[in-house]
């Protein structure tokens, strides 16, 4: 079916999705899918979508919905242009750990309370900023999350206090992490630190890397967007959810 739009009601407001699930009544296991720093856009929903038609009930969040309204980001220029790039950041900061944490308990229960939603426990995904979101919320909201995946995510281990490594004991997700080749946002070291702290808690986990550039899943990163990064990226979502969610 086409995706819809809905809100949802957080504690700091009222945050617009979209949700997207395949053909038929259902029920499917649910994901939330959190954007990049460009926030959602017709590529999350088309890319939402996709995913969906693969037998999952595919939520996207407007990451910046306490910022509303705000004018959509291009992330072929917005980096590029100071003003762009000062926004950008400044929105991007903005999504703190707290923050990230009370919205997803909220998506998760707007997906609990869906019909066209199974179970008690589901999926994240993310990309770039998301792809760290999706890992803080497994560690965070522990029990509501049973698969985390992260692709081209950047501070997955860092000297940050709120670097999602140092949640490793608190994951019971399995987790897949895909990172981009010579990215300085997720590194070897970032990911030897990453699979030291996932291992010694006893987490399920794979960390891999992609020969492409960081962004090279989202379709309209078009500097930077890998076809068959892409298509490899696909394949492990559908696998890696298709395995631990139900």
């Amino acid at each position: 079916m086409p995706s819809i739009t809905d809100t949802v009601t957080t504690p700091d407001g009222t945050c617009s999705v979209t949700l997207a699930t395949p053909e038929g009544s259902g029920p499917w296991p649910g994901v939330v899918m959190y954007p990049d720093a460009g926030g959602p856009r017709p590529a999350f929903t088309a890319m939402a979508q996709k995913l969906a038609d693969d037998g999952f009930a595919v939520l996207v969040p407007d990451i910046y919905y306490r910022n509303a309204p705000w004018t959509p980001f291009d992330l072929n220029t917005a980096f590029s242009d100071p003003e762009e790039r000062k926004r950008v950041m400044s929105f991007m900061g903005s999504v703190t750990p707290d923050k990230m944490t009370s919205d997803a308990e909220a998506f998760f229960d707007y997906l609990a309370a869906r019909p066209e939603v199974s179970g008690e426990k589901f999926g994240t995904t993310g990309y770039c900023m998301g792809g760290r979101t999706s890992l803080v919320v497994a560690g965070r909201v522990p029990d509501r999350v049973a698969a985390a995946m992260s692709f081209h995510g950047g501070g997955l281990a860092s000297d940050d206090p709120g670097s999602p490594h140092l949640l490793a004991d608190k994951i019971q997700a399995a987790v897949y992490v895909a990172g981009a080749e010579n990215d300085a946002s997720f590194t070897a070291e970032a990911a030897e630190t990453l699979d030291k702290a996932l291992t010694a808690a006893g987490v399920e986990h794979t960390i891999v890397f992609y020969p492409a550039a960081h962004g090279f899943a989202v379709t309209d990163h078009k500097a930077v967007y890998d076809e068959a990064a892409a298509a490899r990226h696909w394949n492990a979502m559908n696998d890696f959810f298709g395995a631990h969610l139900t």
